[in-house]
């Protein structure tokens, strides 16, 4: 069975030759001289050879101990050059970085967002796509994805980092309100005509925030669906039916009359923009950036009427 050698006993072994002494290799590498004397011993114990005579007086390095040395050094060295190329790769903000935002509300969210921070870091590579696909973007080798979630998110593997809330409300076209009146409770929208989604937030039922601050589900009669908040939009303008939209896009057919905000005691649940990526503890500091700098930005933008 071979031997597995230690990267930091043998920086110790390495240290004593050059220092030659083991008061001088405790010195240089900040440790205790019974440690520096305890870990060659080591060493000699799991190759059984001596690797240095020692006295009173004087050390010497045995041939056993030279081969060592004369091997072992300049693979350290490369290990350590390694370490440091790995460390500054991890900290510069430099070389690609491959992100997905959400393909309808993402450009108009984002796309100034993401062209402003390119501008201020050229050293990047960046690269962005757009779709709808949320969690299964990052199995598409990407380091971060931006995805658009209501109510409660699912549990996953992957960190989420919230950046900004949108909010919603319940609209229909004066036709819709004429026809069929003036709902009073949530509940009612499992009969009447309603515009609800195709995969966007994966065709979840319509959600409201309860008075407890809780969500609350309703599985509305959704016979038109749509996968685009702007088509929604227009579809409820037309009076195809009731529509959750949010506040920012649909104010000015409210203020112009084209649409009649519906009210409840429970509201309709707002859009979270969440920033996913793979693991916290290793978030490369390019990846770091570019989330700190939509959250700033984006903290900066009233989305609510």
């Amino acid at each position: 069975m071979r031997l597995a050698l230690d990267f930091n006993t043998l920086k110790v072994f390495i240290a004593v030759v050059e220092r030659e002494s083991f008061v001088g290799a405790s010195k240089v590498l900040e440790m205790p001289t019974s440690n520096v004397s305890r870990c060659i011993s080591q060493l000699e114990k799991k190759l059984n050879l001596q690797l240095i005579e020692r006295s009173t007086r004087h050390m010497k390095v045995t041939q056993a101990g030279h081969l060592l040395y004369t091997r072992a050094k300049p693979l350290l060295e490369a290990l350590e050059q390694t370490e440091t190329e790995l460390t500054l790769r991890q900290m510069q903000l430099k070389g690609p970085l491959r992100i997905c935002i959400p393909n309808e509300i993402g450009p108009a969210l984002l796309g100034s967002v993401i062209a402003d921070f390119a501008c201020q870091y050229p050293d990047l590579e960046i690269s962005c796509v757009t779709n709808l696909s949320g969690f299964e973007s990052l199995r598409d080798d990407l380091d971060l994805a931006i995805i658009v979630s209501r109510g409660q998110m699912d549990d996953s593997d992957y960190i989420a980092r919230h950046l900004v809330t949108i909010p919603c409300t319940v609209v229909a076209a004066p036709s819709i309100i004429q026809r069929y009146g003036t709902p009073s409770h949530i509940q009612q929208f499992e009969e009447l005509p309603c515009i609800t989604t195709v995969s966007a937030l994966k065709g979840a039922p319509w959600q409201f925030v309860n008075t407890k601050g809780g969500f609350e589900t309703v599985k509305v009669k959704g016979h038109y669906r749509v996968n685009s908040g702007e088509m929604a939009g227009r579809a409820a303008v037309a009076g195809v039916g009731f529509a959750i939209l949010s506040k920012q896009a649909c104010q000015p057919y409210i203020s112009d009359g084209r649409l009649i905000e519906v009210e409840f005691e429970q509201s309709a649940a707002p859009l979270q923009l969440f920033a996913l990526y793979s693991d916290r503890r290793y978030l490369p500091a390019k990846t770091r950036a570019l989330i700190d700098f939509i959250h700033q930005k984006l903290s900066n933008i009233s989305l609510a009427t």
